[in-house]
């Protein structure tokens, strides 16, 4: 897994953040590549590349159902970069940063 300021750099390109975004509003059910593919309108090529850089950054996980390859977001990970942010900037006071953890 990256480290938190690799992590940042995979989220800091337009498409890679909007994938992100999308697989992590489908849930622990996750997307399709092909699926991510049709929703950004890019060539399954040029996809593939993002998808890498997401999954080498401990961001995305990809597993395989039937033919298709599924990606899902790796909560475990995504967790550790939402704690990093709010120890790095609130100075471990989430309420200092107006964020509600309950």
């Amino acid at each position: 897994m990256l480290s938190e300021h690799e992590q940042f750099a995979a989220l800091g390109n337009e498409l890679r953040l909007s994938v992100f975004r999308y697989v992590i509003a489908a849930g622990t059910a996750g997307r399709s590549a092909g699926d991510i593919a049709r929703r950004h309108d890019v060539p399954p090529s040029t996809l593939s590349s993002h998808l890498k850089t997401l999954e080498a950054s401990g961001l995305l996980r990809r597993h395989r159902v039937q033919q298709s390859q599924l990606y899902s977001v790796d909560s475990d990970t995504v967790r550790q970069l939402v704690g990093f942010l709010v120890n790095d900037c609130c100075q471990g006071q989430p309420d200092l940063c107006g964020i509600d953890v309950g």
